[in-house]
């Protein structure tokens, strides 16, 4: 396989996993490995360079767009869904282990969870805290 097929593969990879964080910063890396992969396809025995232009790009973009990202975080009106989420009730999708994450359904979208308790499938549970991308959750009691 072409390197710069690889390099391509890479960038896409980055970009869809960029989806499900919404960091940004697999954004940047993915468009270095999408801009790696034109160099590739485009000076193909020039590795240096291929290596020299991804990092640039990836770098340049994680430091020229930290405060834009930051500002819009910050902005008046805008609320990380995952912070919406501490209170809501969901259903285990796939069981958590004490050693591991499983899988939860929290409204319409499924979210990593880790939990201080096994929890088999079907279990009801309770969103309790959030970080980053993975959701503390525990046994919802009923009312």
């Amino acid at each position: 396989m072409e390197l710069w097929a690889i390099w391509l593969i890479i960038g896409i990879l980055l970009v869809v996993a960029e989806m499900t964080t919404l960091t940004f910063y697999l954004l940047w890396l993915g468009i270095g490995a999408l801009s790696t992969a034109l160099v590739a396809w485009l000076c193909p025995d020039l590795i240096w360079l291929q290596l020299l232009v991804g990092i640039a790009v990836a770098i340049g973009l994680t430091i020229f767009t930290r405060p834009l990202t930051r500002k819009a975080r910050s902005s008046k009106g805008f609320t990380d869904i995952i912070y919406t989420l501490v209170g809501q009730q969901g259903i285990v999708l796939e069981a958590i282990t004490l050693e591991g994450l499983g899988i939860v359904k929290v409204g319409n979208e499924t979210w990593s969870a880790a939990s201080n308790e096994f929890l088999d499938i079907g279990t009801h549970i309770i969103v309790v805290q959030s970080r980053n991308t993975i959701l503390e959750v525990q046994k919802w009691k009923g009312v």
